[in-house]
Parts: C-alpha cells; structure tokens; sequence
C-alpha cells in the first residue's frame, strides 16, 4: 500500500512531524512493506514554517527588530519550488513582547523577514499573519519594503498604530514589486478592517489596548484606508492588526490557512495514487470543520480513503472511512503521559484495520 501521513500538530503535546512519525512507526510495526509518506500538516498559525521544513527546503536565519524594537532571532524557509515561507508570530508575534505596546507595536520585523526571503531568491510568497502583537495595518512591514507613511510636514510618521493618527500621505513610489510567482497570506481571520468587527474593536484589546486607545487605533487605520490601494471591507483585511490589509494593497490574495499549507507541502501530489491518507489533530470538535487541518486534508483527498486519529473525538467526524479517538484506545491520562506511544499503537491498528 501506499499511504500518505499527514497530520497537524497534537497541540501541547507532540508536534506534527514528530505525530507523524509515531503513527508511521506503529503502522510499520504490523504492515512493514508498505510505502509511507509523511507530510506534516499545519493550519497556518504557530508551527507553519517547521511543518514545512522537509528535506530541500533551506533555512535561512534572519536577524529582525521584534515588536518592541528589541533583536530577535528569527527563520525564513525557503522551498524546493522557490517559495519563501515567513511567519508574523517568530518575528511581529504577541509573544515577543513584554510588556505590552498597543499602541506603538509594530511590523517592521515581519518586512525584515520578507525581504530576506526575497532577497534570497524566492520567487513566490506564503505569509503566515497569526498572533500579531500591533495594530498597525501593517505598515511597519510595508516600510521594510520601500512603502513610506508621511504626516503633514512630510517626516515619516511614528511606528505602531498611534503613528497612523498622524497620516496624511502615503508614498509607494520605492515598494519593492511583489514576487513574480505571488504572495498568498495565509489567516483563517475573516474580519474587515474597520468597524465594529474590526481589526481595532475585536484584536487590540487581546493586545493590551483600552477601550480610548482601541478608538484612536480605528480612527488611525481609517486614514490608512482613505490612503492605501485597498478594500478595507475584504475579508481577512483586519487579521493581524489590519495586516491583511496592507498587504492585499502590496498585491497579496489572502487565503484559508490549513488549505495553503497542504498545497505548499504537496500534499495534492503525494495524493495521487495513494491508497489511504492518515490525518489528525489533538481535539477532533465542531471546530474542526471550519478551515482545520483534518478537514482540509480529507476534502484534498477526494476519493482517497481518509482514516482520522485524534486526542479525542467531540464532534461528529462524518466522512472518515476509520477513526482512532487516542482517549478511547488508551485513556487520557496515558494519551498525554505518552502521546507518541498512543500514536504508534494509532497506527498500528490502523494498519491492522
């Protein structure tokens, strides 16, 4: 047989390569012949970009202002296709900053990164923008790439979302043009960016903003919106503090997160001519239909029998030919204690099925 491993992570407990290869390991156990392919999976937040990272793909380390100006260490991977992969949360993330700047947070690490990419010679782009600690409609990366934000006086106006209160010509003159092959952003955010669904009303109080200083940071991306060669109402413009938006101004297309990651790992290729595909996630639930990676990958499959292993199974999981809940084969306790031998003896039952 051949059989195609592609789960996402087991979220604080084993990461997607590491899952995938103790369900290989239990399937080999009982069915030693068979040709196993594992593709780690991800749904574009955190993990993305090691996910990606399978034989061929170059890692380069990158050097970028954080979100509070303080040096971080970062990655950009680079794939066999020339596709640079670069993640908002290792650079721009909430993470990185203590304590938190609601106002004066910024992106310019994210533009560092992409201009490395570039720089290295990608020929395309896969952005992820999850976990973003600013508000600042991305302008901070936009000014890594030549995009230049001016007040009145014509000086370049502050970093953050506070800068923007002072906004009166935007100047891309010097925006470095976007790669020849695209650039897909990857967020399952949905939001516009103004408005009571916001980029400022529904995100900046996550990053620490008041209810005054989420006012001033709408009224802010307002003048962005009136400035920039995008529509503030698309979907997705308000994800990452309005991220989404300054790149679909940059000729970006936002895209469903899990979906992307599968075409940029291959998955639709390694498909063809398989004989059964093996997904799963840590917590199989209602929302694992909105855009997750088993969901994902079983439409992807299309006609490809598709098994389902998960932590626990909560929801329905209607459409998987077998399903392993890890809670029923072994208990929770023992399914945390050891996720990788729950997951090896997943995979041995599913080879025996």
């Amino acid at each position: 047989m051949r059989v195609v491993i592609a789960p996402d992570s087991f979220k604080g407990t084993l990461d997607a390569r590491s899952a995938a290869e103790a369900i290989a390991d239990g399937w080999r156990s009982v069915r030693a012949g068979d040709e196993l392919r594992l593709l780690p999976m991800a749904d574009g937040g955190e993990g993305t970009l090691e996910a990606l990272a399978a034989p061929g793909a170059r890692r380069i380390p990158v050097r970028v202002p954080g979100p509070d100006d303080r040096v971080v260490e970062a990655v950009v991977l680079l794939l066999p296709d020339g596709t640079g992969v670069v993640e908002l949360a290792s650079t721009s993330g909430i993470t990185l900053i203590d304590p938190l700047r609601p106002m004066r947070a910024h992106t310019r690490g994210f533009g560092v990164a992409i201009r490395a990419a570039l720089d290295a010679g990608a020929t395309a782009l896969l952005l992820t923008i999850g976990g973003s600690a600013s508000t600042d409609g991305g302008t901070g990366a936009l000014r890594e790439l030549g995009a230049r934000f001016l007040d009145a006086a014509g000086a370049e106006v502050p970093d953050g979302g506070a800068g923007l209160l002072l906004l009166e010509r935007v100047d891309l003159t010097r925006l470095r043009a976007a790669p020849a092959g695209g650039v897909r952003v990857v967020t399952d955010v949905t939001s516009p960016l103004l408005g009571p669904g916001g980029a400022a009303a529904v995100f900046a109080p996550q990053k620490g903003a008041s209810p005054a200083e989420a006012a001033d940071l709408e009224r802010g991306l307002a003048r962005l919106a009136a400035r920039l060669p995008a529509a503030p109402d698309a979907s997705g413009a308000g994800a990452a503090g309005g991220t989404g938006f300054g790149l679909l101004a940059w000729g970006a297309e936002l895209v469903p997160g899990a979906a992307a990651v599968a075409a940029a790992a291959g998955l639709p290729l390694a498909l063809r001519g398989a004989d059964l595909v093996v997904t799963g996630e840590g917590r199989f639930d209602a929302q694992s239909a909105r855009g997750k990676v088993p969901e994902a990958v079983r439409a992807l499959a299309d006609g490809v029998p598709t098994a389902l292993v998960a932590g626990a199974v909560d929801a329905e999981p209607a459409g998987y030919d077998s399903v392993v809940s890890l809670t029923d084969l072994v208990g929770r306790d023992a399914s945390f204690a050891d996720p990788a031998a729950a997951l090896r003896r997943a995979g041995a039952l599913l080879a025996a099925r």
